[in-house]
């Protein structure tokens, strides 16, 4: 099918679609794959300028098979399919879990051309509109409107979620809410903290001198109890050594090197900063932020779940001037060592934003909150909930980054990271934490901003997790459509043959597995 053809095919869908899917992250991709792949109509609806989501912008070190445990048999259906492709593109006979931006952003799109999606991009949402229950049509901020029998929230931000009156929450529950013990504010936390010690004050020793930039001077709080907060965002660099390809680090406009003070700090005490690895195909790597010290803005995010579109890009433009910033330093000044002078952006990725990714890592950010709500209880090895109604696994240990970084016994401190530890194991996820409340919608599911607590977030955000979940949240809408049933009211059985017919994993050994 050609470009032409292609957009034609949408112009003839853009107004009612049975399907309309908002958000064209890895889980929108495949529910549009899977709902054209089961004969119905779909339209996809992306409020950037790409698709993809961040596994196009940078992110190319999947989370599978990379630590002590293998996961990949909890990856199935279409997210198998998706890994077997970027191998093919590699001239492999397997899935490749390491790839480059621009070639998953390629194989995608020649996928969902196969599949005769159509798709619309800065197709950025305005409002929602709902008769009772029943979400009849969305409108964008051009104007349009798009109407359509059953709808799919597949955005990281969960925003038509919260447009069609959903109940949402941002940052971390109290422990007590769900009996939980990882939630909320940490008392303590050794994990990725600070190796070196490092004075928080501008004139060290001296609180009235004020604090560096990157610290917080606020208490830590009641451990325990909820708040705002959002574990840090970052960006995932493509970098590389090769001359040819390479564009070096530019010092961005408004440079300030008193920005960075904390990074010089910690470097005089002994500390050794994160540096770049060519861990992806032809010298690249993902770059990515979760040392102690590295570009994890932490307290730079908490605007952007609910901003505003302006608000957002206010935070993304924050990001990247800091971390640009940052990097500059890193390559350029003797006292951080000369690890990065040999490196730079990739002419070949990104090439419309200077090699810089279009989006950051947006690691957490709305959430629902439904009657079932998967808690820190559904990912522990050992006594598990049992669940009746599995639509794919989770195999990745409770995963959430420091929310902050305060000042703790005089010296600089992160607080919030949750990662590891022996009483994880994997889990089934419940299709009725992809559903609202029956009361606040009827026609509308997420694969993305799940029911969970933040902690349990942290388990089910994997970019494979949410590949599988685009596929079963497809499957339960197309088979609502066959049935005229609610989401809430489908018979599970049927979706469960669906899925395990399509290759979907529904099972697994709850204990991970050590490599062979």
């Amino acid at each position: 099918m050609t470009r032409r053809e292609l957009l034609l095919a949408f112009a003839a869908q853009t107004q009612q679609p049975e399907i309309c899917i908002y958000g064209a992250s890895a889980a929108g991709i495949t529910a549009a794959i899977q709902a054209r792949k089961m004969g119905r109509t779909v339209l996809l609806l992306e409020p950037s300028r790409h698709l993809g989501g961040i596994t196009v912008e940078g992110l190319g070190s999947s989370d599978i098979d990379n630590h002590w445990f293998r996961n990949s048999p909890a990856v199935g259906g279409l997210a198998a399919e998706f890994y077997r492709r970027i191998g093919a593109t590699y001239g492999r006979n397997e899935p490749i879990y390491k790839f480059e931006s621009s070639v998953a952003e390629r194989v995608l799109l020649a996928w969902l051309k196969e599949h005769d999606v159509p798709y619309l991009l800065n197709a950025q949402l305005r409002s929602a509109s709902k008769r009772g229950t029943h979400l009849t049509h969305l409108t964008l901020e051009s104007g349009q409107q798009v109407h359509a029998a059953q709808f799919i929230d597949a955005s990281i931000e969960g925003d038509l979620l919260h447009a069609a009156g959903c109940r949402t929450i941002i940052g971390r529950e109290a422990n007590s809410q769900y009996g939980e013990t990882k939630n909320g504010i940490r008392a303590e936390n050794t994990y990725r903290n600070f190796e070196v010690r490092v004075d928080p004050y501008w004139r060290p020793g001296v609180p009235s001198s004020g604090v560096i930039p990157t610290i917080r001077n606020e208490p830590i709080g009641e451990p325990g109890e909820g708040d705002h907060r959002l574990q840090g965002y970052c960006f995932r660099m493509c970098l590389t050594k090769n001359p040819a390809n390479r564009i070096p680090f530019a010092k961005p406009a408004g440079f300030d090197r008193k920005q960075y003070e904390i990074y010089y700090r910690y470097v005089q005490a002994g500390g050794q900063l994160f540096r770049p690895n060519a861990n992806l195909p032809n010298g690249k790597t993902d770059q990515g932020s979760w040392h102690d010290l590295s570009a994890n803005l932490y307290g730079m995010n908490y605007a952007y779940p609910a901003g505003s579109p302006a608000v957002r890009r206010r935070v993304y433009a924050e990001h990247l001037h800091f971390t640009q910033g940052l990097v500059y330093l890193l390559a350029n000044d003797p006292a951080f060592g000369g690890h990065w002078k040999d490196w730079g952006v990739c002419a070949d990725e990104f090439p419309d934003n200077a090699g810089w990714p279009r989006q950051f890592y947006v690691r957490d950010a709305r959430r629902l909150v439904s009657d079932f709500v998967i808690t820190e209880h559904h990912t522990r090895r050992i006594g598990q909930p049992a669940i009746a109604d599995p639509v794919g696994v989770s195999c990745w240990p409770p995963d959430t980054h420091h929310v902050r970084r305060i000042i703790k016994d005089g010296a600089a401190y992160n607080e919030g990271f949750v990662f590891g530890g022996d009483d994880w194991g994997a889990f089934p996820i419940s299709y009725r934490a992809l559903l609202p409340r029956a009361a606040e919608c009827t026609n509308l599911i997420t694969p993305t901003c799940l029911s969970s607590s933040h902690v349990a977030y942290g388990a089910v955000r994997l970019e494979w997790t949410f590949f599988l979940l685009g596929q079963a949240a497809a499957t339960a809408t197309v088979q609502a459509l066959t049935t005229k049933s609610t989401l809430q009211a489908l018979p599970y059985a049927p979706l469960r043959a669906r899925l395990e017919a399509d290759g979907q994993v529904l099972a697994m050994n709850p204990v991970p597995q050590p490599k062979a």
